[in-house]
């Protein structure tokens, strides 16, 4: 007897492996974060983050840009602050910084992004012992709008207080009352960026020394410790002096040398 003709269907192509599945994912986070500055692009294939490094890499890049941070912004991130980006970082020790920079500093995401990206290390400052008490300090001195995103006002936010009371006594030692040292730090915040001894005071002695200017002069125009002794302060003075002439600070050191030079022929 004839056996009936079985159709038997051709066997299933099997499903492709997990694995492979997870590595495609792999190498499009790798691939990712080539893209946008924290893995260098010719980085040995050796060396290479793991699958478990790089999704916990990634979980951080999502949790900056969920804080406004941008994707051109991670090459100077990973720069200067590559710890951002170790196996051994945790998210959990930077959310207290963006907190402070929004409660405490009432910045908007873009502005505390533009903090960030100036000083990065402002990340791993301690809110409670660094941020809080520089802030408190500043605002004492009347110092305004420091949630701007300027170099400035980052580096300012990640000074200690010790650091900025040396400026203070500075001008207290040079003749200052306390809140006209507060003024003049109010009025030019930069001030706090300078060495005392390097910056400060040889400016200071050559006011008074070789100018023969006031202290008064001084309070009303403390920007003059802005400018270079050496560039601008001392040429102005000695070709205004072999021209025996005598201005105000504000008008001997603002504006370009072409107009100086041209006026004062």
């Amino acid at each position: 007897m004839q056996l009936p003709c079985l159709h038997i269907p051709p066997p299933k192509t099997p499903p492709p492996p997990l694995y492979l599945k997870f590595r495609t994912s792999h190498r499009e986070n790798l691939r990712y974060l080539k893209a946008i500055g924290i893995i260098h692009p010719k980085t040995n294939p050796r060396n290479l983050p793991s699958p478990q490094t790089t999704d916990y890499l990634i979980s951080t890049v999502n949790f900056l840009k969920s804080k406004g941070i941008h994707e051109t912004d991670f090459p100077r991130l990973t720069f200067l602050c590559p710890q951002l980006f170790s196996s051994n970082f945790s998210i959990s020790e930077i959310e207290l910084v963006f907190d402070f920079l929004t409660t405490d500093l009432n910045a908007t995401a873009q502005e505390s992004r533009g903090l960030i990206v100036h000083c990065p290390y402002i990340l791993f400052s301690d809110v409670e012992y660094c941020l809080k008490p520089t802030v408190e300090y500043l605002k004492g001195l009347g110092v305004e709008k420091l949630n701007e995103p300027s170099k400035q006002k980052a580096f300012l936010l990640n000074t200690r207080v010790d650091k900025l009371k040396a400026k203070i006594r500075f001008l207290r030692s040079i003749g200052l009352r306390y809140e006209e040292a507060a003024m003049v730090c109010a009025r030019m915040p930069a001030i706090f960026g300078y060495n005392v001894e390097d910056n400060l005071r040889p400016k200071y002695e050559f006011l008074v020394g070789e100018m023969e200017r006031s202290l008064e002069e001084l309070k009303e125009f403390p920007q003059y410790f802005g400018f270079s002794l050496h560039k601008r302060i001392e040429p102005r003075h000695w070709h205004l002096k072999h021209r025996n002439v005598r201005i105000k600070l504000n008008r001997m050191l603002l504006g370009g040398d072409d107009r100086f030079y041209s006026k004062w022929k």
